[in-house]
């Protein structure tokens, strides 16, 4: 996984002294790999970082997730939002690094896994801005937002309350269809929860996904479920598909032990 996690404000970039430093820690003299979603103040920050670091001879590159298919068409991909992504991005570029690859190699790694990855997300409520106290939207009680950022921008598209499987059908379709996905494609798969989703609703969504796929010829190599990019208390999930190779699913795979994802090999 990473070496150094940069934090800043509830749904503010990190400011560009911590990710300094962080490159410092980071720093092992051949070089550091910045990824992150690709948002407007990240993208200002960290690019403000790289250059100070790069005048202290700190060699510096960046890979940018793009995984959400409702914040831009496809043919303006590099405008799109990051979403949940970056869990496959980070755990292969980590796995990578591992194997003392270079650096350029490591970030040919990371932005394989971003380009072979896409994201859809919904929200049943929206989420509280820790600044104002207000929400970040406005939804009726048997409303549901398509569409979704991890700040909890808003959404695409309203619907009613669907089920779950109405639900996970529209997820799946809409990532299928992006990249697209194609029968005998093999993928892992992540079925994400934004805060107060209950691991048991996140499962359902993942039992029809699960059918989804197989009945198209997708096969899936490996499913995780959980709360990875959570966005405060916001209701919601979205459905995460990363398109395999080998390379891909040997860095996946290689083991990993953090507080969010521990991976035995």
């Amino acid at each position: 996984m990473a070496d150094v996690a940069v934090l800043g404000e509830v749904f503010a970039a990190p400011p560009p002294p911590s990710i300094l430093e962080g490159t410092r820690t980071a720093n092992g003299n051949r070089g550091v790999l910045y990824i992150y979603g690709n948002y407007a103040g990240d993208n200002m920050n960290f690019d403000m970082a790289a250059e100070v670091a790069v005048g202290e001879g700190i060699e510096v590159e960046t890979v940018r997730v793009w995984d959400d298919v409702a914040s831009a068409p496809l043919d303006r991909v590099q405008e799109r939002r990051g979403l949940a992504a970056d869990l496959f991005v980070i755990k292969v570029a980590g796995a990578r690094a591992e194997e003392r690859a270079s650096l350029s190699d490591v970030k040919a790694v990371a932005q394989k896994a971003r380009d072979n990855s896409r994201t859809f997300a919904v929200a049943l409520s929206p989420a509280t801005v820790p600044t104002s106290g207000k929400p970040t939207f406005t939804i009726g009680e048997n409303e549901m937002y398509f569409g979704i950022g991890a700040h909890g921008e808003k959404g695409v598209k309203k619907t009613e309350l669907l089920s779950a499987d109405a639900t996970a059908q529209i997820l799946v379709e809409e990532v299928v269809k992006d990249l697209p996905y194609r029968s005998g494609d093999e993928v892992n798969m992540l079925v994400n929860g934004y805060g107060s989703t209950t691991l048991m609703e996140l499962y359902i969504v993942n039992r029809k996904a699960n059918e989804i796929l197989l009945n198209s010829g997708i096969r899936i190599h490996r499913t995780d479920v959980g709360n990875f990019l959570t966005t405060q208390e916001m209701a919601g999930c979205s459905v995460t598909l990363m398109r395999l190779d080998e390379e891909l699913r040997r860095c996946y795979d290689a083991p990993a032990k953090t507080p969010a994802l521990t991976r035995c090999g």
